[in-house]
């Protein structure tokens, strides 16, 4: 067991040897003291000059009416100018730090935070993309990824739309980006159509000037390109004559004057008396069990018409054959 004596002076030498590390650090904190606040006053003018140049971005985007654009531009501006002057303060505190050095080891270190925040880094420059190029705008009517409303807004990580229904879709840029999307307020003109059945006995001419007159007269149809009504299909029941308007491109136009076309037409064939007729079905059964079954000169409905002799019914001449073939031997029967 060591003497209490070596022991007191091995603690003194620990506390000794603590205390000279702490007064070497208070020393250097003293001396590093006038770097810390140059560092801090640059970090501040960054930050300024950050948010300066976010506000000019920002104002000058809003004038051409690309608010979103400004947004993201303006933050982006923002903190890659603070970043800048973080590292000119880390050199400031730290004299021996190169800027060069310090880019070289983050880039070594981005490439794990990009695997790690891949889905948010994607989403953010598909979203960067979209307001760059703008495919779409706020306001326009769109369908995307199985959603249709109005584009609210277009953030960072994803774009919001508002469905007719009165709900939000949180779609992300991605999807966005790299899916199909229908623009259905692109263009300020947007076609309709509907499809009519009409009698196989009525005037084909006739249907398509009542339905192109009728789709005239409707308020909200626009008169330019003028209405059509084309023969498109003989079905099985009926004739189809394909009505074809155009109306102003907004959701609401479209289907509020599409019900107006459907009641309008109603009630002009209705007055015109062409028929639109319901689906036809013939169900033809054959019992298959009569005495005349299969013999064409008593012909039934559904049964071919032949010319000259009717052939025989198929169970008399396999009788017959089956009776000739008792007299000539087996190989006399018809298999068939």
């Amino acid at each position: 067991m060591p003497h209490p004596h070596l022991l007191r002076q091995a603690v003194d030498a620990d506390l000794d040897s603590a205390l000279e590390q702490v007064d070497s650090w208070v020393d250097g904190a003293i001396h590093l003291l006038p770097n810390f606040c140059v560092a801090l006053v640059v970090l501040l003018v960054f930050y300024l000059l950050g948010t300066l140049c976010r506000k000019l971005v920002q104002r000058h985007l809003t004038r051409r009416s690309r608010d979103n654009l400004g947004e993201v531009l303006g933050s982006l501006v923002k903190w890659s100018v603070v970043f800048v002057g973080l590292l000119l303060a880390a050199t400031i505190v730290m004299p021996s730090l190169k800027p060069g050095d310090l880019i070289a080891g983050l880039g070594v270190s981005s490439v794990a935070i990009g695997f790690a925040f891949k889905d948010i880094l994607q989403n953010w420059l598909a979203g960067l993309l979209i307001l760059i190029r703008q495919p779409f705008a706020i306001g326009d009517q769109i369908e995307v990824s199985g959603f249709e409303g109005t584009v609210a807004r277009i953030e960072t990580r994803a774009t919001l739309i508002d469905t007719y229904d009165g709900q939000r879709a949180v779609i992300p840029n991605s999807d966005i980006y790299t899916n199909a999307v229908l623009v259905k307020t692109a263009f300020e003109k947007r076609r309709s159509e509907y499809d009519i059945g009409i009698g196989y006995g009525d005037d084909i001419g006739k249907a398509c000037e009542v339905i192109q007159r009728a789709l005239l007269e409707i308020d909200g149809v626009l008169k330019q390109p003028k209405p059509e009504a084309l023969p498109w299909d003989l079905a099985a029941s009926w004739v189809t004559i394909r009505a074809r308007w155009w109306t102003h491109s907004r959701q609401t136009d479209v289907s509020h004057i599409h019900a107006r076309v459907i009641k309008a037409v109603k009630q002009a064939l209705d007055s015109a008396h062409i028929d639109m007729p319901y689906e036809t079905c013939v169900h033809l059964f054959h019992d298959q069990t009569e005495e005349t079954d299969g013999d064409r000169n008593r012909q039934r409905e559904g049964w071919p018409v032949v010319e000259g002799d009717s052939p025989a019914p198929r169970w008399k001449v396999q009788r017959e054959r089956a009776a000739g073939g008792d007299k000539q031997g087996p190989a006399a029967i018809d298999d068939s």
